[in-house]
């Protein structure tokens, strides 16, 4: 197959589950035809295509990583091959790229250029949290991280239930991995009782995704353990 020369934006696994059980195999034939990355984390991405194709030729492939320790005056140069018209693929470390990542940075300066910018299909926890939240999909907003300390978290918490009050939208955010469990904690003291509650982890992992809703006032009584897994936080007003 012939990849067309643009910038890919490739997801990538967002579990140790079978990349076959969640990236569409055309995916993997486009991904086939390229040689030039823009990644996250090299080795990251590179057992990523592995996993995907043992036979994959990486010795062959270029990566420049695009994270928080990167001069951002290098990024425009990854681009490089796509201008002298070679397809050029965008990985992030999980998920989408460009969602809730650096990635968006790529394909702003692609489409500034004029550069041509194909997304493809793949898993996002933010979108198959709110799937599986049963909360409001027509409206919703990713806020990000929260602060970290307790009393500021505390606060925009409560901002974020006066929007969802107000507006209707679901208000979705994420959390380091290590402190989950204390959030859930203060997320059950801080909302009002009736506001719901949706904590999606682990999600895609057979043997680690637990996705489940309830006000905030019944999460004092549920044993959970969220501990270092990558989980989606979600809340709506009734």
């Amino acid at each position: 197959m012939i990849t067309e020369a643009a910038l890919y934006m490739i997801p990538v696994a967002i579990s140790d589950a079978p990349p076959c059980d969640f990236i569409p195999r055309g995916n993997m034939e486009v991904v086939g035809g390229i040689r030039h990355y823009i990644v996250e984390n090299v080795r990251t991405a590179r057992r990523f295509l592995r996993r995907c194709d043992p036979a994959f030729p990486i010795d062959e492939c270029t990566f420049s990583e695009l994270n928080s320790h990167t001069d951002l005056n290098e990024v425009s140069s990854y681009l490089n091959p796509l201008r002298q018209g070679i397809p050029v693929g965008m990985m992030s470390e999980a998920g989408c790229p460009g969602v809730a990542d650096p990635g968006a940075l790529v394909a702003s300066i692609a489409q500034r250029e004029g550069l041509k910018v194909i997304p493809l299909a793949g898993p996002s926890s933010i979108l198959m949290g709110l799937m599986a939240s049963g909360f409001n999909g027509q409206g919703f907003s990713f806020n990000g991280y929260l602060p970290v300390d307790d009393a500021a978290k505390a606060k925009r918490v409560r901002e974020l239930e006066n929007i969802a009050a107000r507006t209707g939208m679901t208000q979705i955010f994420i959390e380091t991995p290590y402190r989950n469990n204390r959030t859930v904690a203060l997320l059950a003291a801080t909302l009002r009782p009736d506001t719901l509650l949706c904590v999606a982890s682990g999600i895609s992992d057979p043997a680690r995704e637990s996705i489940l809703t309830l006000p905030a006032a019944k999460w004092g009584g549920v044993r959970y353990d969220y501990a270092k897994i990558p989980t989606i936080f979600l809340i709506s007003r009734p």
